[in-house]
């Protein structure tokens, strides 16, 4: 399977847990055995983390993880604008290159990292390294430093993103996002 899928199955992953959610962690390790088998090793942990778990705990414990708190909040534009007005700016061009893309849309907003991930991997390896750099890798990085007091099963999933994206892609934790007319993905 090629690296886009990886990303495809990993933002399949960050949604809302459904009844199929334990299949897409194996779809997602199968995914990740050709490419990564590093990933692959952590996404059986993340599943044996999970294990004894009902849809129900699971659900909950991702409400609490990601919807319930602010610092892990999966919306990307928020971790690296917080209120400010640029955040505005950004949903808007998310929500345009998400077209532009063919990526639909699902009940969570534009710069949630379902979208981003699904997005990345439509890109052109340029652009891709270019949005990953710029905004996902850096909004990953902030969550992460959430996870020093709130750990549970999901911060082995939210590292395990962080990793293959800073093992592929250039990060450099002291530049800040461009502003957004900077953004390379767009034409």
């Amino acid at each position: 399977m090629s690296e886009a899928n990886i990303y495809e199955e990993l933002a399949i992953l960050f949604r809302y847990p459904g009844a199929d959610y334990r299949q897409h962690i194996e779809e997602c390790r199968c995914a990740a055995e050709s490419e990564s088998s590093d990933a692959a090793a952590r996404l059986r942990e993340f599943s044996a983390a999970l294990e004894g778990l009902s849809n129900e705990d699971l659900q909950e414990l991702y409400t609490r993880t990601f919807d319930l708190n602010p610092l892990c909040t999966l919306e990307i534009g928020w971790q690296l604008y917080g209120e400010e007005y640029r955040r505005g700016e950004f949903l808007v061009e998310m929500r345009e290159q998400l077209a532009g893309y063919g990526v639909a849309e699902t009940g969570e907003l534009p710069d949630h990292l379902t979208h981003a991930l699904a997005l990345l991997a439509r890109l052109e390896a340029d652009e891709a390294a270019a949005f990953a750099s710029l905004y996902v890798l850096p909004a990953l990085d902030k969550m992460r430093t959430a996870w020093t007091k709130h750990r549970n099963a999901f911060a082995g999933l939210l590292e395990l993103t962080f990793d293959l994206l800073k093992s592929r892609y250039p990060y450099d934790p002291a530049r800040t996002p461009a502003r957004i007319p900077e953004l390379h993905v767009l034409p």
